[in-house]
């Protein structure tokens, strides 16, 4: 592993030099195996670099010698806390390669699953954005919910975190007999859930003062960044890939971008707040409309996309995940790139935390929304 350094400036303040301390790789509020090496005065942070790749698997290099159908899996284990969405963009990339056609009952339930695993995600980076920041009680909440959205996953998929959910060419399997009457309930009950969340948060002053002005980014350096999702919607650009580059069955359904003014922790907070009722609303449109008919398309036996490249990219939770592939003609792929948001997204830590105390490096890594899993594949 590289070394990595941060020269001190030798100048004093009330005769107490720079310090440079490590935040983590094992810490909990870093949320994962990250390393932060931050240079501070006194408790601000002057500087910080951050140190990864504590969790490398090579997960593209073994994407690579294996065959196009057994590659998902690994897919679903980047962000362990979206596996649903992440299985997506790898099935799509080969679909759309190959100019297969999914049934439309497929796209369906594609949403609507996807959009639960959103919700499923955004509830868990609620909770332990929460709790960095003292507020226990919301931790307990929303993992409350969070197992409803569980319980549907493990009914539909046999499993409740790293769901292997797609299939090249559709679905594992049907929805299950009672699925549409669960997701119709969770649905009609989680508004007021909502509600109690903000009830307790949004005007609270403690939560005010932790979250508003901190971690300020410009739409201008958020583009320039790369960021995306949440992080960059909360700086005020409405760019959401299912709206730019709809996929599965978002181009049939209405659903609305929300987005930040002043780019800190606590827009980034209210954004996902929303993001959370949208995702809502698109699962009910979703199900009151769900065809009938199959949910694979005919696939060949042996899966060998046509030689040449390509890139397909979705909304995750955490922002935009893309898959680059390069196919040869084979049974296996040339190449396979990813394209994830947590990576790129962990950019802005340095740049969003200058200038502030060491406190508020727990809360803007958390308004990140990080998997360590995702950033060092």
């Amino acid at each position: 592993m590289k070394q990595i350094e941060i020269t001190t400036n030798q100048e004093t303040l009330l005769d107490s030099p720079e310090t440079i301390l490590n935040m983590g790789p094992q810490h909990p509020s870093t949320h994962g195996v990250l390393r932060v090496i931050l240079r501070l005065d006194g408790e601000k942070v002057v500087d910080l670099d951050c140190d990864i790749g504590y969790l490398h698997r090579g997960m593209e290099k073994i994407a690579e010698n294996r065959f196009y159908n057994m590659i998902a899996p690994y897919w679903d284990r980047l962000d362990y806390l979206a596996a649903v969405s992440n299985g997506l963009v790898w099935v799509e990339t080969v679909e759309r390669m190959m100019g297969l056609e999914v049934p439309r009952r497929a796209h369906y339930l594609r949403t609507i699953l996807t959009e639960l695993n959103r919700i499923s995600s955004h509830l868990l980076w609620f909770a332990t954005h929460a709790i960095d920041i003292g507020a226990i009680t919301v931790l307990l909440w929303a993992l409350r919910e969070r197992e409803e959205v569980l319980k549907i996953f493990e009914r539909q998929f046999g499993a409740r975190l790293t769901c292997h959910a797609w299939r090249i060419g559709g679905t594992g399997n049907d929805a299950y007999e009672g699925f549409e009457e669960d997701v119709r309930t969770f649905t009609n009950n989680f508004p007021k859930r909502i509600d109690e969340y903000e009830t307790m948060l949004s005007e609270n002053r403690i939560w005010l003062g932790r979250t508003v002005g901190v971690g300020v980014i410009s739409a201008e350096d958020a583009i320039e960044i790369g960021l995306s999702g949440p992080a960059l919607r909360g700086s005020g650009v409405a760019y959401d890939v299912r709206k730019a580059k709809p996929y599965a069955a978002y181009s049939e359904l209405n659903f609305d971008i929300p987005i930040g003014e002043n780019g800190d922790t606590y827009d980034r907070y209210l954004v996902r707040m929303e993001e959370l009722r949208q995702s809502r609303r698109i699962i009910q449109q979703a199900i009151d409309n769900l065809p009938d008919g199959p949910v694979n398309a005919k696939v060949p036996r042996q899966i060998k996309p046509p030689v040449g490249d390509f890139y397909h990219s979705i909304e995750g939770p955490k922002g935009e995940i893309g898959c680059y592939l390069v196919s040869d003609g084979t049974q296996q792929p040339w190449r396979v790139r990813v394209r994830p948001p947590s990576f790129v997204n962990l950019q802005a830590l340095r740049q969003m935390c200058i200038g502030h105390l060491v406190g508020d490096v727990v809360a803007i890594i958390g308004t990140l929304d990080i998997v360590l899993g995702e950033i060092d594949r």
